[in-house]
């Protein structure tokens, strides 16, 4: 390893920060993971700790760079969730709620709590939404920054800085109040129509009630930005000493994690599998799933959030979809059925998938069945459990099943996990359908990385559920591949982002469609969008005099 060149790349996901020494052909040779803290002080409100996470974050690094010549770890880049983090003026953790605990001074992606702030937003119709979809979501920073300032106003003085989760972690390491496009233009409302025309829409800010933001300069909530991957500072003496690098490793300007992951795999290869970027959907999957899509041309999609210039493939404009819960949907659907309760006492997650997916085969072989996803025909779920992300942006949507029944054995269950697993594929269809009928040209297949990846049921469901082709990754943390990738980028080993995806982007697996279920699915797709319709007729019915 000592001739090799390295790069760190770090990930503060949901419940965790990992890190990873990454090679300058994109292969992974070390990670390190910590758990931080999470606290639910209300119902749909999520806070987490900025220095617990900073800590963290030393620490795995650390992990991943010890026994190894710091010479030749030439860049460090660094990923997170699009969490808001507040800070006082003098730099110290603030708290974001009435507990008065300034530990809790994170306001995860996944809090709800600014749903009428979102609400108030929405109703300006201001021009800026166009760049989300039409709607604001109230996971993004304005609502959450407008909620602090109405619920905690004798506070609301004592704010100095708003980072997004990503820019607080490269301030921590470099000093630099720098912030990045792909944060600011993704959740901040920030407008971006090109390289050269860029900037806070201050008649948005006051419109909204928030053009007390604006003053110094907009200080508090940034007024240099830069692209994805530039170099934004050098690692302090301070930070360098703790993690065992030399002062001065370049550190990138940072990125959203969903946004890592598509950084990470887009340019993976495959034969017979067309490498056009344009013709590639990215799914970054774990508690919740980010779909990506880039195009030279900006589309506007109505309900799906941008299109954002450069916020993942420079000079490219992104679409970003999703859905607010699927990891962690999946897990409810076990923990709360009382077969996946018992299982839980002797199994861990990954075993009791494991065991799940046995029982479905042997259920389909008894039964005669040529495919386990024949045993669905009866049970039919739709998935938003937390609200729609996308392609409804309606966060007051809620979960629906049908063809239950008093069982409530293993089989039960697995029937219910498969029906489960087949409807956040069809929220998967859902969103392509927006998106070609906006004017993307049709996908000619599929990417996907994280967690949930782990089960091939939830692969091959994808699959099977859009008619493409998936491609799996080689290197199983596209993630940090991508936060390594922005590290390259600032250490200038490659020439731009562009390269290091050609390089650093590695090999896939190809999981075909299944073509003997296509006609199955294409009826279960019709039922689930059926199950939309029916849940707004309860309502009208509900709400009616």
């Amino acid at each position: 390893m000592s001739n090799a060149v390295y790069f760190v790349g770090v990930d503060v996901g949901s419940s965790s920060v990992r890190a990873a020494l990454v090679d300058n052909r994109g292969h992974v040779h070390k990670t390190s993971v910590r758990e931080i803290l999470t606290w639910k002080p209300k119902y749909n409100f999520y806070e987490q700790s900025s220095e617990n996470i900073w800590n963290r974050s030393l620490e795995v690094i650390k992990d991943v760079v010890s026994g190894t010549d710091a010479a030749n770890i030439k860049g460090i880049g660094f990923d997170a969730t699009c969490s808001l983090v507040a800070l006082d003026k003098n730099f110290n953790a603030i708290a974001v709620s009435d507990s008065n605990n300034n530990d809790q001074n994170v306001i995860m992606w996944m809090d709800h709590r600014a749903y009428n702030e979102a609400n108030a937003i929405n109703k300006t119709n201001h021009t800026v939404l166009k760049y989300v979809g039409g709607k604001v979501s109230l996971e993004m920073q304005m609502p959450k920054l407008l909620w602090l300032k109405n619920n905690l106003s004798e506070k609301w003085s004592q704010y100095g800085h708003f980072f997004d989760l990503p820019d607080f972690l490269t301030w921590k390491a470099t000093g630099s109040m720098s912030r990045s496009l792909c944060s600011l233009v993704c959740k901040w409302n920030y407008e971006c129509s090109a390289r050269n025309k860029q900037g806070w829409n201050l008649d948005f800010l006051h419109e909204i009630g928030l053009n007390d933001l604006a003053d110094d300069n907009y200080f508090k909530i940034g007024n240099k930005v830069l692209m994805p991957g530039e170099y934004c500072g050098g690692l302090t003496n301070d930070v360098a000493c703790i993690v065992g690098l030399k002062t001065g490793t370049p550190v990138a300007t940072s990125i959203i994690d969903a946004h890592a992951g598509g950084l990470g795999m887009i340019g993976a290869r495959a034969q017979g599998i067309d490498s056009d970027k344009s013709s590639r959907l990215c799914l970054i999957c774990g508690s919740s799933t980010c779909h990506m899509a880039v195009n030279k041309d900006a589309v506007l999609v109505e309900g799906v959030w941008g299109p954002y210039y450069s916020a993942m493939v420079p000079n490219m404009w992104l679409n970003e979809a999703g859905q607010s819960a699927s990891g962690i949907l999946l897990d409810h659907i076990i923990e709360s059925h009382p077969a996946g309760s018992a299982l839980l006492k002797t199994k861990s997650s990954g075993e009791i998938r494991r065991h799940l997916r046995d029982i479905l085969l042997e259920m389909a072989k008894k039964e005669g069945l040529s495919s386990i996803d024949f045993l669905t025909k009866e049970v039919h779920v739709w998935p938003d459990f937390h609200g729609n992300r996308s392609p409804l942006a309606d966060p007051t949507m809620r979960g629906m099943m049908t063809g239950l029944t008093i069982n409530s054995n293993e089989e039960n269950l697995a029937v219910l996990y498969l029906a489960t697993l087949q409807a956040l594929s069809y929220g998967t269809r859902h969103i392509i359908d927006a998106l070609i009928q906006a004017g993307y040209k049709p996908f000619k297949s599929l990417l996907v990385c994280g967690g949930i990846i782990k089960d091939p049921l939830f692969v091959s469901t994808q699959a099977d559920a859009a008619s493409l082709p998936i491609l799996q990754p080689h290197e199983k943390d596209s993630v940090l591949v991508g936060s390594a990738i922005l590290g390259a980028c600032a250490s200038q080993y490659f020439p731009n982002i562009q390269d290091a995806i050609h390089n650093m982007g590695g090999t896939a697996d190809v999981i075909q469609p299944d073509s003997n279920t296509k006609l199955y699915h294409d009826k279960k797709y019709r039922i689930f969008l059926k199950m939309y319709q029916d849940q707004l007729e309860y309502r009208s019915i509900m709400n009616s005099q």
